[in-house]
């Protein structure tokens, strides 16, 4: 037989471990849903499409003599020299945004060879470039 003050004591121990299991999934969840994946073209052409539905950021080069204008939209192309992704984005790119330079988009694909961004993240000096991106075009140039 238990007294009434070991009840409690099991009562109060049984609720805090059940709320902290509710508050550490949703915790994992809300974390799941803003994790943004880095991806080069050739990997989002690998990738299956399930695993790129939610937003990502695609990283690479702007290709040269792809840049088009019009009004508060750009189009160009983002290539690692192996795969190339055409992006839309609506808004103004940084200021060191330029063909043949290092650009990282945030957004959406449409399919594998069209990607809506979100915004454009090329606020870094113009000589940066993500690791993975380094490496991969390093094994693509080969």
């Amino acid at each position: 037989m238990l007294n009434i003050k070991t009840k409690n004591r099991i009562i109060i121990f049984l609720s805090i471990f059940t709320l902290s299991i509710i508050l550490t999934f949703f915790l994992l969840k809300t974390l799941r849903n803003n994790v943004l994946y880095f991806y080069s073209p050739s990997e989002v052409s690998k990738s299956d499409e399930n695993s790129l539905k939610n937003n990502i950021r695609l990283g690479g080069m702007v290709k040269p003599g792809s840049v088009v204008t019009d009004n508060n939209e750009i189009k160009f192309i983002v290539t690692d020299y192996e795969k190339e992704i055409i992006v839309i984005y609506q808004g103004t790119v940084p200021a060191l945004f330029a063909e043949g330079k290092g650009v990282v988009a945030e957004g959406k694909l449409q399919d594998k060879k069209f990607f809506l961004a979100k915004r454009i993240l090329a606020k870094h000096d113009e000589n940066y470039m993500p690791p993975e991106l380094k490496e991969s075009m390093k094994q693509n140039a080969k």
